[in-house]
């Protein structure tokens, strides 16, 4: 492909197709400006609605568990269409397919703020979890070959804070709104938001340099995915992102519910206003990663673990600092196990990174939506100790994880 006009990209190392960029320059603020904020967007069109489910169950008539849906559906079908999300760039390019996914779910969300049913509403978000996996499944590799190997780190950071960022505001902006006007003006908002974020991305994000097109072989894609499968330690560590995902999803999902009855009783602002806890997330995925390369990825992966089983334990309390404190600690837990896990898989993978990635991205997304799903009708049956039931029971089997991938980690140790 022809290089990037303008001359503006600031490098100082030359890539096969064109230059690359290094941190500091006018090209590395502008690309990862135009990629962390569509990242932030795109998190924020997918996770919106948790806070919105109590609002749901009540203005459809629907469960708990039929309200999980519109979250479910979404991440379910995410999950799948992230396998054929980064193949489908490879043919039509980087940013085409980003921009195109960004447009699409911000208009599908548009789209769903308009609809009075809810199996039209659940159409949206299905589509959209379909739309929304263009970006996560591309932008790493966008970076990933634009970015100099001194910046790359830096550059993938940036972005990841932007899809947090983008997860706790769109959980946040819609809890604290809905308290005051219809829930359809937060999903408007939201949907406004990712429209423009997909208009600055087709103007300011620079074509590919690096990209070269190859055809579509599904054939070749589906041994490849097949071959992640025969490295034990990869199995566990996908088998980890499912049980650690579902069981956060599962406590954010219906913790609304639990909160805004009694004893707490709390407001839908106040309820949004827990979402808050994700800055702590932010702050302990790279603290942890860190500390993992130093003491080591199983016991670091088991620690958070642990940490998670307590803080889902202290949300059983009828006490608000309590459960505050509790999904403070599940929420750390969670970020710095997906932190080690994450870096861990590519570590393992090899020269397929690429296809590695896409697998534990499929088991995290699917996790969130079978087990959050699940989690809906043990809440319809028991309540909120239906749901912790579940989570304890999840966890427990990730901690069993953790500890074959920490004997694992020692042999291999021993070996080398």
């Amino acid at each position: 492909m022809a290089p990037e006009q303008g001359g503006m990209m600031g490098v100082q190392q030359q890539g096969e197709a064109g230059p690359m960029i290094e941190a500091g320059t006018a090209g590395f603020r502008r690309i990862t400006l135009a990629v962390a904020a569509a990242g932030f967007s795109t998190f924020a069109l997918l996770y919106h609605v948790q806070p919105l489910l109590p609002l749901f169950a009540q203005e459809f008539g629907v469960s708990a568990a039929a309200s999980a849906l519109s979250l479910s559906l979404a991440t379910g079908l995410l999950s799948v269409s992230l396998l054929l999300a980064g193949s489908l760039s490879d043919v039509w390019g980087r940013k085409p397919v980003m921009v195109a996914s960004l447009m699409a779910s911000a208009l599908l969300t548009l789209a769903s703020a308009g609809v009075s049913s809810w199996h039209a509403f659940l159409l949206m978000r299905a589509l959209a979890g379909i739309t929304l996996s263009g970006l996560p499944a591309v932008a790493m590799a966008y970076l990933g070959e634009e970015m100099h190997p001194r910046a790359i780190g830096l550059a993938m950071g940036l972005y990841i804070s932007g899809t947090a960022l983008g997860g706790m505001a769109g959980r946040l902006v819609t809890g604290v709104v809905a308290d005051h006007v219809p829930w359809q003006v937060a999903t408007l908002a939201i949907g406004m938001g990712g429209l423009l974020s997909g208009l600055a991305l087709a103007r300011w994000l620079p074509a590919s340099r690096q990209f070269q097109p190859q055809p579509l072989r599904l054939g070749l894609l589906l041994r490849g995915l097949g071959a992640q499968f025969r490295d034990r330690g990869l199995r566990l560590l996908f088998l980890s992102a499912f049980l650690v995902m579902g069981s956060f999803v599962t406590v954010y999902n219906y913790i609304g519910f639990q909160l805004l009855g009694p004893p707490f009783d709390l407001s839908q602002t106040q309820v949004g206003l827990i979402f808050s806890a994700y800055l702590l997330g932010m702050g302990s995925s790279a603290w942890i990663g860190n500390l993992a390369g130093r003491l080591g990825r199983g016991l670091m992966l088991g620690g958070m673990v642990l940490l998670m089983l307590l803080g889902t334990v202290l949300t059983l309390l009828p006490w608000l600092p309590a459960v505050v404190a509790g999904i403070a600690a599940l929420t750390f837990g969670f970020f710095g196990a997906h932190s080690v896990a994450s870096s861990w898989v590519g570590r393992r993978a090899g020269a397929a990174k690429a296809q590695a990635s896409s697998l534990y991205l499929y088991f995290y997304y699917m996790g969130s939506s079978l087990a959050g799903g699940f989690g809906g009708v043990l809440f319809g049956c028991w309540h909120w100790t239906g749901v912790v039931g579940l989570v304890l029971l999840l966890l427990l089997a990730a901690l069993i994880v953790a500890g074959h991938l920490r004997r694992m980690e020692r042999r291999e140790a021993i070996t080398l």
